[in-house]
């Protein structure tokens, strides 16, 4: 698809939106698949989750409308980036049915991927404390645990929870599974 951007037709980027819940890997993630871009000539931009709540000025709330709301600000932003001819790689956890089926319908060349990793492991992993500080009672409004999130209902990719997989392992995976679903990187 092309789209009007400056003085002439250009091709939108692709935009790969990378959802799971907190510590299931989406960031590593999405480092590793912009270094494969660019590795391959492409033009790509890295956004994270928690570097855009900062940017966007949003630390306070985490309440089922605040994380909507931003979530619907990155589709927005990655929109807008993707149809300047550049890719988009997105790492967030999103999970609502209306982001998904929003990014469908409006971003040419969107692709989902999709980290599904069981609350156990999570637990076992919590990087930022979340789970921990839910369990104490410190912290409310943690996705998938008292806030209800949607899992993507069709992802292009989805990567299941395996012991032992290196997040190149990962990156593997997802490369192929892409190039089976006729995604051409």
């Amino acid at each position: 698809m092309r789209s009007k951007a400056g003085d002439g037709d250009v091709e939108c980027g692709r935009v790969y939106w990378i959802t799971g819940l907190s510590g299931s890997g989406k960031s590593t993630l999405c480092r590793l698949l912009v270094d494969e871009l660019r590795e391959r000539g492409h033009s790509v931009i890295m956004l994270d989750g928690d570097v855009l709540r900062e940017v966007m000025d949003m630390q306070r709330g985490h309440g089922r409308d605040v994380r909507l709301a931003l979530a619907m600000r990155y589709s927005r932003l990655c929109r807008l980036l993707s149809s300047q001819g550049v890719d988009v790689a997105i790492a967030t956890i999103s999970m609502f049915r209306e982001v998904h089926v929003w990014n469908r319908e409006n971003i040419p060349r969107y692709v989902e991927i999709y980290l599904k990793v069981p609350l156990t492991e999570l637990e076992r992993r919590d990087p930022k404390g979340i789970y921990r500080r839910a369990e104490a009672g410190e912290l409310t409004d943690v996705a998938g645990i008292d806030l209800a999130v949607d899992e993507p209902q069709n992802p292009d990719v989805e990567v299941d929870y395996a012991p032992g997989a290196e997040p190149r392992d990962i990156l593997s995976t997802v490369m192929a599974r892409l190039k089976s679903n006729g995604v051409n990187i």
